[in-house]
This record gives C-alpha cells, structure tokens and sequence, in this order.
C-alpha cells in the first residue's frame, strides 16, 4: 500500500466548498451594490440624475421640477412617451460653462422586442442646461427621455 496518498473524494469537498463560498460572496456583493451615489443636486449632472430618476420611475411632476419653464419647445404636438422599463442612463461627461452646461449620457435599452432584436441598443444623448436665479434647470432634453407634460396637442 502506497502512503501519502489522500482519498480524491476529500480534495475534491474542499474544491466544491471553495467555489460555493465564491459564489455566495459573488451574489452578495452583487445584490449588495445599491443604487447609484447620489451626485449633487446643485450640479449639472446632479440635475440630470434627478430628472432621469424621476422620468424612469413616471413621475412626470417630479420630473418636471428639473426643466426649465417653456424653454424647450419641442413638446409642441407631442406627448410623452411611457417611459422605458428596461432603461439605463449613464453619465458619459459635464462641460460646465457660467450660464450653460451640457451632460452627455449614454442611453442603453436591454430586452428589445422583436423576432431579431438585439439584447441591447444604445445611443449617446445629451442635456442642455441653464442657470436660472442661480439654480440649474435643463433647457433640453433628449427626445428618449422629454417630458411633455401639459403641452397643446395640434392637429
């Protein structure tokens, strides 16, 4: 008989119990993670993030404490649209000037319907932002994320 040999079965438990204690620590960090860090709400970007949060969620009202009063006029003979389930907004960048900012963002859409869909799309926008009464208000919105709430509706 040969010494020194250990049974396979025990190495391999350990193995398996290595990998599983892995993965819960994996799953945990993950379901862990949270919502993003909330940016200043003074901010250009801070806005933005509190516009998106409120436009995501369909609290157009809430949405609209973000926008600038009348100052985007593309909402004439529009409505809003139901805003995306699966949507992701990310801040790509903030050229902030005296009076102006613009943030650019990243839209994503996942689980697009359709025999030959892709899984995700996505398309950099960007917001137009002004300075009013020493306040940030968004002066354009891009069209996938517009609130166009109590506008008149043409013919």
């Amino acid at each position: 008989m040969v010494k020194g040999v250990g049974r396979p079965g025990k190495t391999l438990l350990v193995l398996l119990c290595v990998i599983a204690a892995l993965v819960l620590v994996s799953v945990v960090v993950v379901l862990t993670r949270g919502t993003p860090k909330p940016l200043d709400a003074s901010s250009p970007a801070g806005v933005v993030q509190g516009y998106v949060t409120a436009f995501v969620a369909g609290d157009e009202a809430g949405a609209e404490r973000f926008l600038e009063p009348g100052a985007d006029t593309r909402c004439k003979g529009f409505e809003s649209i139901a805003p995306e389930r699966n949507i992701r907004v990310a801040l790509i960048s903030t050229t902030q000037r005296e009076t102006t900012a613009d943030v650019a963002v990243s839209i994503s859409y996942t689980n697009v319907d359709g025999p030959f869909s892709s899984p995700e799309y996505a398309s950099e926008e960007s917001f137009g932002l002004s300075l009013v009464d020493g306040k940030w208000l968004i002066s354009s919105a891009p069209w996938p994320l517009l609130t166009c709430h109590d506008t008149d509706i043409e013919p």
